[in-house]
């Protein structure tokens, strides 16, 4: 009888203190000064980063989503060498599936590599980025690596024929990270995290310009001595030691437009095209010769949500594409990658 009266004192005192907090917004104010102060200042940030047009821009209503996603993506690269040989290399790709939960703007998730069940074993390369997103502005930092191979699909020698060999190459030591960051200019009717982030709803069609800084930093190693013999003799003869090395900073400015096109109810098709010129200081071709060229990069995202009060669902593809030019080789490498996301939005408080 004494257990079972505490256990309902228990339940009493907590039901009352479960009560008594609360997450409305006034009731805080209410409180005192100080959490009065941070209230005022939560609005006016809400305001100032998230104050859109809600004709074209609202939110979802909910504070909490759980998502499932999958995440593909693969690397490519194509070559052309002063002694008029090219070469196109891509890789399997790499996929990750795992679950999200967000609360607001943050979010906690957990990502298993797949890909080396499908791939005979080998270990998947590595990706991953980090990303926020406001009514201003868009930042995101990323990273991407490949030290365990690509395949060689095109080879164009000089004054030969065209062949797809299909040769797996495991000389590749490279990696690529950087940062972009974005401002919309006609921010109040455009929401680039409706389309690409699930956190917003696009009621009207809306587009805007974008303008901003980006950093990109890429090192790239291509051991072609473990080419096969027949291919490496098409490739010319002065490369030091058959390695392709590029180390190299760039700095550029993103240019840009994207548009929201709410097509039928539930429905957004999304389309972002950036243009990044700018300028890149670092060692081409051999180690030790640094040199600062012109430079221009570019990235297209692509993606269709559906939106239908809890439920969403995304397809997103975007591809960023790098090129490294010098007097004498010139390569275009690019990152593609391609996520599949379906999740529930809710309230707990």
């Amino acid at each position: 009888m004494k257990i079972r009266t505490l256990i309902l004192l228990t339940a009493i005192v907590c039901a009352i203190s479960a009560k008594a907090i609360s997450f409305d917004l006034d009731s805080i104010a209410a409180m005192g000064r100080f959490p009065r102060f941070c209230v005022d200042t939560y609005r006016w940030g809400d305001k100032f980063f998230n104050g859109y047009d809600t004709t074209y821009v609202d939110g979802t209503g909910y504070k909490f989503n759980l998502k499932l996603r999958t995440d593909s993506w693969t690397d490519y690269y194509n070559l052309h060498f002063d002694n008029g040989t090219e070469m196109s290399m891509i890789s399997e790709p790499s996929t990750s599936v795992g679950f999200h939960l967000t609360y607001m703007a943050l979010s906690v998730g957990y990502d298993m590599n797949v890909s080396k069940y499908f791939n005979g074993g080998e270990e998947a390369r590595k990706s991953w980025n980090f990303g926020f997103n406001c009514m201003l502005f868009s930042a995101k930092f990323y990273f991407v690596s490949n030290d365990v191979g690509t395949h060689i699909s095109t080879l164009h020698p000089y004054g030969g024929d065209t062949s797809h060999p299909d040769v797996l190459f495991k000389g590749v030591n490279n990696t690529n990270w950087g940062f972009d960051l974005l401002y919309f200019l006609s921010h109040k009717r455009y929401s680039h995290a409706a389309a690409f982030n699930f956190s917003r709803l696009q009621n009207k069609s809306g587009g805007s310009f974008f303008l901003g800084f980006s950093f990109n930093r890429i090192k790239y190693d291509f051991d072609f001595n473990q080419l096969p013999a027949d291919i490496l003799a098409t490739l010319p003869t002065d490369i030091p030691d058959n390695h392709y090395i590029v180390n190299a900073h760039n700095y550029v400015f993103p240019i840009g437009y994207g548009y929201n096109w709410a097509f039928a109810r539930h429905w957004l098709l999304g389309a972002s095209v950036t243009v990044m010129p700018g300028w890149s200081n670092g060692y081409y071709k051999e180690a030790d010769t640094e040199k600062t060229v012109f430079t221009t990069l570019a990235k297209n995202e692509l993606s269709i949500v559906w939106n239908n009060r809890h439920w969403f669902a995304g397809l997103i593809g975007d591809v960023r594409l790098n090129m490294v030019r010098d007097d004498r080789r010139s390569m275009l490498s690019s990152v593609l990658n391609l996520e599949v996301s379906l999740g529930y939005r809710f309230n707990l408080w």
